[in-house]
Parts: C-alpha cells; sequence; structure tokens
C-alpha cells in the first residue's frame, strides 16, 4: 500500500512516525521544507529566545534506517485523481492513498497593504525574518535623534488575541523592560509602547472567562496596552488604521490575526467547505474523491457529535487526526473495521511570560493561572518537541533565559545579496 502524505507538521509526522516499520505499507512524506518544526515555539525564535534548531529537525534524519518511510523534498502543483498522482514542482508521484497534511496558511482578509508589510507568525522563515527585521529597527532606533521617528521604530503593534498574539505581546512587554534599557543604553524605554489589538471583546476567546480576565489583567501590569473590539483594516506608510478611525504610527506590525487552508489545483471546488478546508467523513476521506484523506488544519471533519461545525484548528486535532488515521490504515491492510475520528478536548493554554501562564483542563473544568499555570505551559511544550534533542536544546535555554532574564542569541544573520559582475 503506497501511502503519499502531503505535509509533515503535526498531523503528517505523527501519521508517519505511526506507520514505521508496517511490512504492508510505504510511506512517503513530501515537504517544501526540509525540516519538521514546532509552531508553538516559533515566537520564541522570532524574539531571539530560542535558536531555530531547537524547535526544528530535518526529515531525512528522523526518517533514517525506517525502511517503509521516505522523505521527498517538493512542492505540490497538482493532484491528478484519475491517475492517482500528484504533480510536483520536480516530478511527480504515484499513489494508493494520498493525505493532506498541510496546515493552514496566514489570512490577510483581502487587505494586500497589511500582507505585504506586516511580519507574520506562522513558519520558521517568518520567525527568522521578524527577529532580524526587529533587532535592524533597534539598531536603527539607537542612532535616530527624531523622536517621532525613534518612536515609530520602537512602538510594536500585535494584531490577534489568540494564544500567539498574547505571547510574543508578553515577550515583547518582558523585554523592553529586561533588556532593551541594558543592551540598548541610547534608547529611552518610554518612547516605546507594545499595544495588542483584537477584533473581539476578550482575548484567547476560545479559553474560559477566568483565562481571558487573568490574560488581560497580567498583560496590562506588563505594560502592553491591549485594545479589544479594534480591528485593524489597513496598514500604509508606516501607519496601522483601525475600524473606528484611530491609527498608530509603527514600523513593526506583527499579524497573528487569523488563518486559512490552501487551496489546490485538481480538487473540485465540491470538496472544500468553511474556510477553504477539505469537508472530509469521519474517517477523514475528502468528500467526492476517492482514496483521498485530509488532516489536521487543512481538514473540516464532520461527524463528531460534540463538534458539529468542524474541529478547532488546534495541534491535538491534527495530532490525534494523524493518529486515527493510521491505526484505520492498518486496519484497511488487514482487511479490519475501520474507527471514526472522535476529538478528545485534553485542554488549552498561554504563556504570558515569567511565571504567568493560563491553562484550561475539560474534564473535570480546572483553571490554573501563575506559576503552577507556567510550569504546566513548559512541560508540555517540551515533551512535544519531536526529539530529545529539541527537548535538551530547548530546556538549556529556557533555564539560561529564567536566572539570567535574557538569551545570547539576538545576531542579525541574512543571506547577503551578491552583486551581479
Amino acid at each position: 500500500m503506497k501511502i503519499v502524505i502531503i505535509g509533515g507538521g503535526f498531523a503528517g509526522i505523527n501519521l508517519a512516525k505511526e506507520l514505521v516499520d508496517h511490512p504492508q505499507i510505504q510511506v512517503t512524506l513530501v515537504d517544501k521544507n526540509n525540516y519538521n518544526f514546532f509552531p508553538p515555539l516559533i515566537y520564541q525564535v522570532a524574539t531571539a529566545f530560542l535558536e531555530p534548531s531547537s524547535i526544528s529537525y530535518p526529515f531525512r534524519k528522523f526518517f533514517a534506517g525506517k525502511k517503509n518511510l521516505q522523505f521527498r523534498l517538493g512542492e505540490l502543483l497538482s493532484v491528478v485523481p484519475a491517475e492517482k498522482k500528484i504533480v510536483l514542482n520536480n516530478g511527480e508521484l504515484s499513489y494508493d492513498h494520498l493525505v493532506f497534511a498541510t496546515g493552514a496558511e496566514t489570512s490577510y482578509f483581502g487587505m494586500e497593504n497589511v500582507m505585504k508589510n506586516a511580519i507574520p507568525m506562522k513558519t520558521l522563515n517568518d520567525a527568522i525574518e521578524m527577529r532580524n527585521t526587529l533587532l535592524k529597527n533597534l539598531e536603527k532606533a539607537a542612532i535616530c535623534k527624531d523622536m517621532r521617528k525613534r518612536r515609530k521604530l520602537l512602538t510594536i503593534v500585535v494584531a490577534g488575541g489568540g494564544p500567539t498574539g498574547v505571547e510574543v505581546s508578553g515577550m515583547f512587554a518582558e523585554m523592553r523592560k529586561n533588556i532593551l534599557l541594558k543592551e540598548y543604553p541610547e534608547l529611552d524605554t518610554s518612547a516605546s509602547n507594545v499595544y495588542l489589538v483584537d477584533g473581539g471583546d476578550a482575548l484567547l476567546s476560545p479559553m474560559s472567562k477566568e483565562s481571558q480576565k487573568d490574560t488581560l489583567e497580567a498583560l496590562t501590569k506588563l505594560g502592553v496596552v491591549v485594545k479589544l473590539n479594534t480591528k485593524v483594516v489597513d496598514y500604509v506608510d508606516d501607519t496601522v488604521f483601525f475600524e473606528g478611525g484611530e491609527t498608530i504610527k509603527t514600523k513593526n506590525l506583527i499579524w497573528a490575526a487569523g488563518v486559512s487552508a490552501k487551496i489546490f489545483d485538481g480538487i473540485p471546488k465540491e470538496s472544500y467547505g468553511r474556510g477553504r478546508r477539505m469537508a472530509t467523513d469521519q474517517y477523514n476521506k475528502v468528500n467526492g474523491l476517492v482514496n483521498i484523506y485530509a488532516i489536521g488544519d487543512t481538514a473540516i471533519t464532520a461527524g463528531d457529535k460534540n463538534f458539529p461545525d468542524g474541529h478547532p484548528q488546534v495541534a491535538q486535532v491534527a495530532i490525534q487526526q494523524g493518529l486515527n488515521l493510521a491505526k484505520n490504515f492498518k486496519a484497511l491492510a488487514n482487511n479490519k473495521p475501520l474507527t471514526p475520528f472522535m476529538y478528545k478536548d485534553k485542554g488549552s493554554m498561554a504563556i504570558i511570560g515569567k511565571n504567568k501562564a493560563v491553562v484550561d483542563l475539560p474534564s473535570p473544568k480546572w483553571h490554573f493561572k501563575g506559576f503552577f499555570a507556567w510550569v504546566i505551559w513548559l512541560f508540555i511544550h517540551l515533551i512535544s518537541l519531536i526529539t530529545y534533542r529539541n527537548r535538551l536544546n530547548t530546556f538549556w535555554n529556557w533555564m539560561v533565559a529564567y536566572f539570567a532574564k535574557d538569551q545570547s542569541l539576538r545576531m542579525i544573520i541574512r543571506p547577503e545579496k551578491r552583486q551581479q559582475s
């Protein structure tokens, strides 16, 4: 049985891992990057508290020695369901079963200027670009004599009040307090502001009211200016425009406000549901197609009575769908009955700053905050990293940052553009 998986994120890598050494199954994982990375921690790469290798790992090294797993570097161009093949930017692959685990991409809600000028927070490349941009703006601010220009360089606007927006704005607030004045004595930190804006009436909207309240209070104490019911409508000439007419001048608009799934050539329009997600049955098979499946953020799955409108686009859904589909592929290979997917909600959490986090557990309904919640967040994120090497590197960096209130990773590293002779 030849299974081709498109995408090596939470869903794809867990599906592949679960099929290791199965004698009747051959797996090929296709990804446009040659590494797996851990999205919940890219903001720490972006703020120079972790190095990229702490949260990423090469697929080929991970697959080494696993005889029935292969990796293919490539980008999907189209699917030809009638011929059971996919077309990549560097060739073709045939399949018996095709699995889309392509995740989601940043959504700018049709705002072209925001798409062109804001800093996204979705991929490892985004994180490195963001780190370089912010560090370069700090260096510019250090020699800028015009206070209005300096304020624009130092002001940070984070759009999106979900976990990523909360975590990155809390990190910036702590950096301003513990690092900027020490390393940039030329700067007056009172000239900088960190804004967190969201179009809804609460931060962390899927979480409990207690978590929303605790998060708002903690961020406000850190000095973050939180603006709720505030929608970004444009970003032009270093100015963020909001729906009510208010504006903020900044060189740093960080976009963590939304995601949408991707559209693929060869998949009919009828097979897509809300948010451009592929509509699947309870076994993750894409509606209207044969032997094509979708899992994770790119799928909207029917049949789960607890989630009639589809599952949330979070890591746990992707992981559990990957594991369940692997179980079903094994059952298919052995002519056994399939298991419908039912999501088990294990809770949600967000970190706000040092010794500050919120955790909601569904059964029983418990809410934690402060230091204990922070420890839970650290532990869960550590054990979720793909290898022991990643866990040790991340743990070491976190310990250094905790006791020193700092890190030594703030280096601007970017490819040099060579002039053509």
